[in-house]
């Protein structure tokens, strides 16, 4: 039992598949953790402890059996509180949906439910996951785990708090502008921002429903894999085993993600372009002007959209939500269907460009952030500072979800300073392949 909590999700799936973990310890062992640790309530905004005891019970039998459902079959996770829950709150970190109760589960969490995760509880989250910082006065703000001061990153704040704190194995987050490759990279760990359509937002609390998609936080590349495989409901994709780097062509995005990049993130990134290249791997800058114009668009694509879906509940409670986000919503007001429509006219266009331009290379680079985790305290104190450091925070990720491509976030080595890959539409096997070799080459 001693150390469990640090292993991997893939590596805890091996050792009950080899009958030396029980998963029903193992579930209450992540129980007590949850228990013991002093921020676990800024972290978890709700533990199932029945549920995961009674998953982790059936997971035990189908191991002793012989009939386990998948290589997670038994392993402890956490789930943003914005997937559904039979029985159970989810409010999206946001008074304005208190005490809402759904009747069955997220179709992502019944999926991998069948595939035999064990659902430990609902993390603290972003208001309506319209942060990218992850600090939120009306529930809770996660630690970041390099920084108690510091925001650990939104809008699945607590979701990378719950692994990098030792409180789940693994956990699942949602991105819509950045919001799982973030808190990823500013707590060490892998994020995976999926295809938009990939996975099914039934169940899950809208923000942008365009833009919406669910991926994993965990502590390997290849524990990524395998969480999006449960996901999916699906047998593990083939990632082909470890890839060698030599020969491979990345490209170093120039465009915008370099502009007012920080001390610490720039030295980082720049080491990891260094071991990327001592693997053996082909790196070369390429500018891509095709992004200026929809970066310029975000605001009419998310928060048109977000306004939308969102209006009607604000308008009737506004006093309910922490005024900077409440803010953001709001300025959807100032977009109308014409100009939505032909935003995403112009982002169509741009994504057939960036797709050509793209095509000979394996994976394009970028800091995952171009800051790192920003104190708290600040935050509340300085309106304007909270607005300028989100915006600047959530701008690399950005380009992924506007260009509709599967992208990750790595650890460099350096805390809090994660390396962003972007791939192709649909491409998650690829980038997850080439991931597997990139993540060797950093360590």
């Amino acid at each position: 039992m001693q150390g469990w909590t640090s292993l991997s999700a893939s590596d805890l799936g091996r050792g009950i598949g080899r009958g030396e973990i029980d998963p029903e310890t193992l579930a209450q062992v992540f129980l007590d953790a949850i228990a013991a640790h002093p921020e676990s309530d800024r972290i978890y905004a709700r533990v199932t402890p029945e549920r995961a005891l009674a998953e982790a019970r059936a997971a035990g039998l189908r191991a002793k059996s012989g009939r386990r459902l998948s290589l997670l079959d038994g392993v402890p996770v956490s789930w943003k509180d914005l997937f559904d829950t039979a029985g159970v709150a989810t409010e999206a970190g946001t008074a304005l949906l208190s005490g809402r109760v759904p009747e069955r589960d997220a179709e992502v969490l019944r999926d991998a439910s069948a595939m035999g995760l064990v659902c430990l509880g609902k993390t603290h989250m972003s208001e309506l996951a319209f942060s990218g910082l992850g600090l939120n006065p009306v529930t809770a703000s996660p630690p970041c785990v390099n920084d108690a001061e510091a925001v650990s990153g939104g809008s699945s704040s607590g979701a990378a708090a719950s692994v990098a704190f030792g409180l789940a194995a693994a956990a699942v987050g949602s991105d819509t502008g950045g919001s799982v490759r973030i808190p990823a990279g500013w707590n060490d760990l892998v994020g995976l921002k999926t295809t938009s359509g990939l996975l099914s937002l039934n169940g899950v609390v809208p923000l942008a429903a365009k833009f919406d998609t669910v991926g994993p936080l965990t502590r390997t590349v290849e524990d990524a894999a395998q969480m999006l495989a449960a996901l999916l409901g699906a047998p593990a994709m083939d990632t082909g085993g470890m890839p060698d780097l030599r020969g491979r062509r990345f490209g170093a995005l120039q465009t915008i993600v370099m502009d007012d990049l920080r001390d610490g993130p720039a030295a980082a990134y720049a080491g990891a372009l260094e071991r990327l290249r001592a693997a053996g791997a082909v790196i070369e800058p390429v500018d891509a002007p095709e992004i200026i114009g929809p970066m310029g668009d975000a605001p009419v694509l998310y928060t048109g959209e977000a306004w939308g879906i969102w209006r009607d509940k604000i308008e009737a409670h506004p006093d309910l939500m922490f005024a900077p986000i409440r803010e953001r919503f709001e300025g959807g007001r100032a977009f109308s269907a014409a100009d939505y429509v032909a935003a995403w006219r112009r982002l169509e266009d741009a994504r057939a460009v960036w797709a050509t331009r793209m095509a000979g290379y394996d994976a394009v680079l970028s800091p995952t952030a171009p800051n790192l985790p920003p104190k708290a305290d600040k935050l509340m104190e300085q309106g304007e500072y909270y607005v300028t450091e989100n915006l600047l925070t959530l701008r690399n990720t950005r380009v992924g979800n506007l260009m509709g491509v599967a992208a990750m976030s790595l650890p460099t080595g350096v805390p809090s300073c994660g390396l962003q890959l972007l791939g192709t539409a649909g491409g998650e096997a690829q980038l997850l392949r080439l991931a597997l070799g990139v993540e060797a080459a950093l360590r």
